[in-house]
């Protein structure tokens, strides 16, 4: 694998400064740019491994912290391994601060983000991808709605709440998305039922965006994450093939 260099970023939004990691390969060169969102817990040792081994691909990955507005990764304290009671207990914690990030807020905070990878010297041309996990899927679905200019390629992974019934509902931007889409839903996930993927093909078929959905059978909602009970190292390594095949393809 290609060696990465890896650093911590301050990124200025409209609303403060949002504490982001930052890898990429470690050669000097510029590389395509991702912007790779966060599943609740946030920017920690095992999804800056994730955005690492991303990195080790040949793409300079920015992975924000944004819940910024609520302070600095960690946003609550993380145990090194989250089983179910340990997810659900911080959930709670940081409910607040998730229900606090409104779609406005976060697609401000996504305008810089993309504006910042823009302007470094590290990142090649503005067409960029996004990834995200759990409620980042949510967060990289609205991206590819909100500059569709900009995103090129859009993964999500065992998203959370992508069709729901809400006015604001991410699926809802679908007609505005020019990205190529990929999903990896997670099997039985309350977070997304069959109706609310089904909504989402739908939305995104009518809209004429190309696109592939697939459920992982077995595999639970959180599934990527190594330093939870969610993970599933065989639907893991299914997601690592597709996230970069997509990337490949489309930048």
């Amino acid at each position: 694998m290609t060696a990465v260099h890896g650093s911590s970023v301050d990124i200025a939004t409209p609303d403060g400064t949002a504490d982001a990691y930052l890898t990429h390969p470690d050669d000097g060169a510029p590389h395509p740019g991702v912007l790779m969102y966060m599943d609740a817990f946030g920017p920690r040792p095992h999804l800056r491994g994730m955005a690492d081994r991303l990195a080790s691909a040949g793409y300079t990955v920015l992975l924000p912290n944004v819940l910024h507005r609520h302070g600095r990764a960690p946003v609550v304290e993380l145990p090194a391994f989250m089983g179910a009671e340990e997810r659900s207990e911080i959930i709670e914690r940081l409910r607040p601060a998730m229900a606090a990030l409104t779609p406005e807020a976060a697609m401000r905070d996504a305008g810089a983000y993309l504006d910042w990878l823009a302007a470094s010297p590290l990142t090649a041309g503005e067409d960029v991808g996004v990834t995200g996990y759990c409620m980042g899927a949510a967060l990289a679905l609205r991206t590819a709605g909100t500059y569709p200019e900009r995103v090129v390629a859009m993964a999500g992974f065992h998203g959370a709440f992508l069709a729901g019934e809400a006015r604001e509902s991410p699926h809802l931007l679908a007609e505005q998305i020019t990205a190529e889409l990929y999903f990896g839903h997670a099997d039985q996930d309350a977070a997304l039922p069959p109706e609310q993927i089904d909504r989402l093909g739908r939305a995104l078929t009518a809209a004429g965006v190309r696109h592939r959905a697939e459920v992982y059978p077995g595999a639970a909602h959180g599934f990527t994450q190594a330093d939870t009970s969610s993970y599933d190292a065989e639907a893991a390594e299914r997601h690592w093939a597709a996230l970069l095949d997509l990337l490949r393809r489309a930048l």
